[in-house]
């Protein structure tokens, strides 16, 4: 945890050999790059800071959007005295800590705000050590986080703060970061980049500006105070890292556009996002389990071998490793993207789940039941079933095995693949009963 000595952050260079991302960390609102939907004029952290309100907020977004900073320019703007607590460093007694200091500061006058990096880091215990001091007013609370609050932060402290949504850069914002980095760089000797160095940088940052900058200060280290060139930038990323926490946000987002993009009978979209998934760092068998689902989900009795093949791929890359089995479970990508599709299993089975919600005390139908006791018989469970394999096509045309009230026809087949076949057989044993009826009422 660390602490300011004076009433408000000074941003000024506290180092001179700072990184650069640090080195340029705005000093006032109009120097912030991006969040314009946040920070325009009349937009809700632009009031909040033009008003100097103490409302505690969560500020969610991926990494290098500008979080710490939107937090330390509400700190000066509200000549607050800012402590920093890192959920990945400190615990509950650096907050205890920090609580006992903001009483003393209010008994002078004087407002605490408590920011909070990486807060989805925090257990419920060390969240909830929060919650009275937000409610008093006695701390000015932000937490920083890059995982959807809704599920890693408890909903009394949700209802307590105001969630603020960042975004990452856009193309705009990083050509002016890099503007703004290589004036910085240039001292007396003029640092410039080429256009395909830029584009280059934009493209590996992936919308956050400290990556981009890390990258961009290494490169001009690279290119001895100079012209960057995109060789330049290559070499100061660098391997490609993972873009994404393999248990965050963006990893479900990935899965979601890989499980779309089959379900959508999209080759290339599902081929790219498997490859995304594994260049992130993401297991094989993560994506070998949603393939799992969506050939059940999505693809059904359609073409009930999907699953198959989706267990033979997971089977091959167990027994001949990662190199070989990675190209097993794109076989059975393509196989399943290109499948006939259908949801009727999945709606069935839905349905089957609310009936059985809706009518759960219904009894058991009594030609049903089991009868293996003298009382049961007595009862007459099981009395008047009639037994399938001895009727005409191995079907007791006309016998009712759903309770009372429970309507059927769950299951309804789709008009593609095996489901064709699967509906002309339903019809069929439709039209037998629909015989036997008649027979019945002659």
């Amino acid at each position: 945890m660390t602490t300011n000595d004076s009433p408000a952050f000074d941003f000024e260079d506290p180092q001179p050999h700072a990184p650069l991302a640090a080195l340029l960390r705005p000093q006032q609102l109009d120097d912030v790059l991006g969040q314009r939907h946040l920070l325009a004029d009349n937009k809700p952290i632009a009031q909040i800071i033009k008003q100097q309100s103490a409302i505690s907020m969560i500020l969610w977004g991926p990494p290098g959007t500008g979080k710490t900073t939107l937090a330390e320019l509400i700190a000066t703007t509200s000549q607050s005295h800012i402590v920093r607590i890192s959920a990945v460093t400190d615990g509950v007694k650096e907050i205890r800590h920090a609580i006992e200091q903001a009483k003393q500061r209010q008994a002078m006058q004087q407002r605490t705000l408590v920011f909070v990096d990486e807060v989805h880091r925090f257990n419920k215990s060390q969240q909830d050590a929060f919650l009275p001091h937000i409610e008093s007013g006695l701390i000015q609370f932000i937490g920083a986080t890059t995982e959807n609050p809704a599920f890693s932060l408890n909903n009394a402290l949700l209802s307590r703060a105001r969630v603020f949504v960042l975004k990452t850069l856009d193309d705009i914002d990083l050509q002016q970061l890099i503007d703004r980095a290589l004036a910085r760089l240039s001292g007396s000797n003029r640092v410039t980049a080429t256009d395909k160095a830029r584009t280059a940088l934009i493209r590996m940052s992936a919308g956050d500006g400290r990556r981009l900058l890390t990258q961009l200060e290494l490169a001009a280290q690279l290119c001895e105070g100079s012209e960057i060139t995109v060789e330049h930038v290559t070499q100061s990323s660098g391997e490609n890292v993972q873009l994404f926490d393999k248990n965050g946000d963006h990893l479900y987002d990935h899965l979601s556009a890989f499980h779309k993009s089959v379900r959508g009978s999209s080759v290339d979209g599902a081929l790219f996002y498997f490859a995304r998934l594994l260049q992130s760092g993401c297991e094989a068998t993560v994506i070998a389990r949603r393939l799992l689902a969506i050939a059940s989900e999505d693809i059904g009795n359609a073409d009930p071998r999907a699953i198959d093949i989706c267990l033979s791929s997971w089977d091959v890359f167990h027994r001949v490793g990662a190199a070989e089995g990675e190209r097993a479970i794109a076989q059975a990508i393509v196989y399943c993207a290109l499948a006939p599709k259908s949801n009727a299993v999945y709606n069935a089975f839905k349905a089957a789940k609310r009936a059985a919600a809706d009518f759960a005390h219904a009894p058991v139908p009594n030609h049903l039941r089991n009868a293996p006791t003298k009382l049961s018989q007595s009862m007459e469970h099981g009395k008047g079933y009639r037994y399938a394999h001895n009727e005409p096509h191995a079907y007791a045309a006309g016998e009712s095995y759903l309770p009372d009230g429970v309507e059927g026809r769950f299951y309804q087949p789709q008009p593609r693949g095996l489901e064709k076949k699967l509906a002309e057989k339903q019809a069929f044993l439709a039209s037998l009963d629909q015989q036997f009826a008649d027979k019945d009422r002659s």
